[in-house]
């Protein structure tokens, strides 16, 4: 059982290295950001309180997020385990997660301001191949706010990471492949799954003919 969690800024491609190494290792990537936006395309309760926040380039408060997944952890359905994508955000939050979980390790995805703005201010979703749509809050002075939040709250949780020995840190600034690699590497997970697809294929039956 893997229990990961991924954090970096915003831009760092988070949700992008979490669900190749979910795709790789069926692991189940469990992203609170997903789930704050499936609340609101339902419009529901949550979703009209955690819009206004988010609009303000503000985290959404400790208790909100820690009930969204306490509720999404309980479903146990992660066999081979899970990569946790937007949380923990402040101390607390970390603190809440330490006490309920065992977790491996802390991804940390290292990505330098000036990057981060040229990204985040062009970033777009590709809709029917020629739209492209911007996040509402993906503007320069939403995104100070939100850098702000993140050197405030959760880059102090590197530290904390780094104490109890669960830190591992990458770079963000290559290509999304080369990034892939160096999380696999830093994971030690190349070698483990070279070794578990070569005893797969060393107890498959044969299907040669003998002569």
């Amino acid at each position: 059982m893997h229990k990961y969690i991924i954090i970096g800024p915003q831009g760092s491609g988070k949700g992008t290295q979490a669900r190749l190494l979910c795709s790789e290792f069926d692991f189940v990537h469990i992203s609170i950001g997903d789930i704050f936006r499936w609340n609101m395309q339902h419009h529901t309760k949550l979703a009209a309180r955690v819009k206004r926040i988010m609009d303000q380039g503000l985290l959404v408060p400790d208790d909100i997020v820690e009930d969204v997944v306490r509720r999404r952890l309980e479903e146990h359905d992660w066999n081979y385990g899970f990569v946790l994508d937007g949380f923990p955000r402040t101390r607390s939050q970390a603190e809440y997660l330490f006490e309920r979980w065992n977790l491996d390790k802390a991804i940390y995805l290292d990505l330098p301001e000036d990057v981060i703005f040229e990204r985040v201010m062009y970033r777009a979703k590709v809709g029917d191949g020629e739209t492209f749509t911007k996040r509402t809050d993906d503007n320069p002075e939403a995104l100070k706010v939100r850098l702000k939040e993140y050197h405030d709250k959760t880059a102090p949780l590197l530290e904390l990471f780094e104490r109890k020995g669960m830190l591992v840190k990458v770079d963000g600034r290559p290509g999304v492949q080369e990034v892939h690699q160096s999380v696999l590497a830093s994971l030690d997970l190349r070698d483990r799954h070279a070794i578990c697809m070569a005893q797969s294929l060393d107890s498959a039956p044969s299907t040669m003919v003998s002569r």
